[in-house]
């Protein structure tokens, strides 16, 4: 496919997807203070951000509301303490895991709640239960988007057939997520260039969510938009589990289109530094770069960050083990 744009380019297809306080969440277990929230909120609004992502709709069957901060739920009534009627440009979006929500009970008609947008995650083996919540969240009058995630341990036949079965759906976006960290800018124009075939062929647009453990999550998520890649999820300061994600001030600051403000998101950081010394941790670090590397799950480097160790040698040896076991 042709490069879609140029570096002084103003596309008007793209939305920029605020992760914050969904992927951020998983760094803090969802417990952030509500002063946070409601200055991400406006701050967001004033930065041009398409689109704000509150946390996820857990399934309180689940998970015990009692140990997780407010945002692994989303309640409708605690959003709209956070934006009220939201006379905004700004939408609200929620992550609704395959498996893991009880989307027929508490994904409410759209005419009841503030939430714009459903974000459904899947993994590559899940796609039918994916194509069941699209069309309920559809039917209920909400926008949707397929987000397959660890797609860098997907294989390309896997990919093209659950793309066939998701380009009949309603859903409106797919999206290419980087779970691992593990993808190279060659990797991510490679599957944008595929992904954006189907969203052609289907009339879908195609979103992409990066992460940061070889600190190519910018340059990934550029690197796709390049080849039409439209939706474009980032966090202030990259805030996100284990090494973060592509960092929200980066992406304001590079696109051109006059509508996105950096300035506000920069107000924010303030906030993120204080999150971070408080103890809260997440961002490029050695442990994760290898995880990436190795294209694995980030739970033994998140472990060995909480540990404050320091023998990258052997946890690099011991990943290997863990790998090849």
């Amino acid at each position: 496919m042709a490069q879609k744009g140029d570096l002084l380019s103003v596309r008007e297809d793209i939305r920029v997807v605020d992760a914050t306080i969904r992927d951020g969440g998983l760094c803090n277990n969802f417990e952030f203070p509500d002063e946070f929230v409601k200055a991400l909120y406006k701050a967001n609004v004033k930065a041009g951000v398409d689109y704000m992502e509150f946390g996820y709709k857990a399934s309180k069957e689940l998970f015990n509301e009692k140990e997780f901060g407010k945002w692994k739920f989303c309640n409708d009534d605690d959003i709209r303490e956070v934006v009220g009627e939201n006379n905004t440009d700004l939408k609200i979006a929620v992550m609704a895991d395959v498996g893991r929500t009880d989307f027929k009970n508490d994904i409410l008609p759209k005419n009841e709640s503030p939430i714009n947008l459903v974000r459904i995650a899947t993994y590559i083996n899940t796609i039918p239960a994916a194509v069941e919540m699209i069309e309920d969240c559809a039917k209920k009058g909400y926008e949707t988007t397929i987000n397959i995630m660890a797609v860098s341990k997907a294989r390309t036949e896997d990919i093209i057939t659950a793309l066939d079965i998701l380009g009949k759906s309603p859903v409106d976006a797919f999206y290419i997520v980087d779970s691992y960290g593990a993808l190279y800018p060659e990797e991510s124009r490679k599957l944008a260039e595929l992904y954006c075939s189907y969203g052609e062929k289907y009339g879908k647009a195609v979103g992409i969510h990066a992460h940061n453990n070889q600190q190519l999550a910018f340059a990934n998520t550029i690197e796709a938009m390049t080849q039409g890649v439209s939706y474009l999820d980032a966090t202030v300061d990259g805030m996100g589990r284990g090494a973060g994600n592509c960092a929200l001030e980066l992406v304001l600051g590079f696109l051109k289109n006059p509508k996105y403000k950096v300035d506000p998101i920069l107000k924010m950081l303030e906030y993120t530094q204080q999150f971070r010394e408080s103890g809260v941790k997440w961002g490029y670090d050695v442990p994760y770069m290898l995880t990436g590397q190795y294209n694995t799950h980030p739970r033994p480097a998140i472990s060995f960050v909480k540990d404050d160790r320091k023998d990258y040698t052997n946890f690099a040896h011991e990943l290997f083990d863990i790998i090849n076991s």
